[in-house]
Order: structure tokens, then sequence, then C-alpha cells
């Protein structure tokens, strides 16, 4: 049977010493317990491999929950599985633009309520090079943020190394939007693979309690024509 739908992954691969956010760790990936090892715990014939990750919340493509922004925010165990999945989408497309803020200009009008709504700005070009956190990357002002807030967006996503901009010091597209229990997908890929909307977008993490931020693998799922 032909599948009417086709899944497109935007998400990046996590592996051991990959940089996500400069400055922060790189995960270290390990053997718990080796396939030589489980042989001496099981029956003959039979093996295991046990694997072990120590790494920081914000590794790869990962969501930021509000507890991540706000001590009395939903963390990752308290996100409502329909605020990170089954979520209609919409792709606003930036890539090459001279402009650095995506401002409330682009969103302006667009209906996003209850919609993820996904910056494409193909930043993710750069992903593993220097340039990727070079504090050039694109970001979501902050009337931007604010219009999509007011609007009931469900979830918003962007391809770049941050929603906001990293040179100052502030957050206002994060404050804004988990303060609204709106999750933010930051480190999308591939997103110019999606259509511009009629998708659904997922993104769920592990439901770990007293955590703001953990990687997911984001996808969509894209009606064949």
């Amino acid at each position: 049977m032909t599948n009417s739908y086709e899944l497109i992954d935007v998400s990046h691969t996590v592996h051991d010493g990959m940089v996500t956010y400069k400055g922060l760790p790189p995960p270290v990936i390990s053997d718990h317990l080796t396939r030589e090892q489980s042989r001496g715990v099981y029956a003959p014939g039979t093996e295991f491999h046990i694997g072990r990750i120590d790494m920081v919340a914000n590794t790869g493509t990962y969501i930021d929950s509000p507890f991540h922004r706000y001590a009395d925010g939903a963390d990752l165990a308290g996100l409502a599985l329909d605020s990170l999945a089954n979520l209609d989408g919409v792709v606003i497309r930036k890539v090459g633009d001279a402009e650095r803020e995506i401002s409330a200009t682009t969103v302006a009008g667009l209906d996003v309520r209850g919609r993820a709504v996904l910056f494409h700005t193909g930043w993710d070009a750069r992903w593993r090079t220097e340039g990727y956190s070079d504090g050039t990357h694109p970001f979501l002002g902050a009337e931007a943020a604010e219009y999509l807030a007011a609007q009931g967006a469900a979830l918003v996503g962007i391809d770049s190394y941050n929603i906001d901009d990293t040179i100052p010091k502030s957050r206002p597209a994060h404050s804004i939007l988990l303060r609204k229990g709106i999750p933010i997908v930051e480190h999308l890929c591939g997103l110019g693979e999606l259509p511009d909307d009629d998708f659904k977008f997922f993104a769920v993490p592990v439901k770990v309690k007293n955590f703001g931020t953990f990687p997911v693998r984001a996808f969509a799922i894209v009606p064949k024509s």
C-alpha cells in the first residue's frame, strides 16, 4: 500500500563531541554496557548494548518549555502533547535577507492561531561551522514575537542559532513567547523541504520533570501531491 504522505525530518543528528551552542559542553556518548560485556550476563548467543550520553539540555535540535525562562512556567513534563504534536504548520521564508531581524511586518496579518510557525532562514547551512555562531544569525524581533503570542501561535521554531539576537543580554523573543506558554524549537534544519503550509508538525521531547529544555526529533507529515 502506497502512503499518501511523506515524513520529513527537520532535526540535526546528535553525535559525540558536537557543538550546538558555543560555550556549552558537547555531548559525550559512550558505552555503559558493551556487547562483549553483556555476553557474561545473558544466555549464550544473547547480547545487548546499553549506551550512555552525558549532555546539557541545549543540544542538537531542542525545545524550550516555559520553565526554561520562568520558574513558575510549565516544564517538559507539563507540556500538553497537543502543543507539540500534530500541529498545523506554516513556514515563513526569510532566506538571504539582508536584515537580520524578523520584524512584525513579516508576520502581520498571518493566521497563526493554533499553528506551529517555523522560520526558514537558511542558517542551518552553516551548521558545524564557525559561522553558525558568529553573532550575525537571523532572529525574531520583539514586536513579531508579540504578534505571534497575541494571535495564539501554538509553537514557534527557527533554523538559526537562536530565536533571539545573542549580542544583547536580553532575550525578548524567549521571554514573550514562553511567558505565553508557547514552546520554542531552535536549531531546526531542512525547512526548505517543507511546503509553506498544509503539513503537520511534531517536536516531542522526553517527559522530564523540573527540566526546561531537551532535544527533539522534529519532523513534518506532508501530503503527497
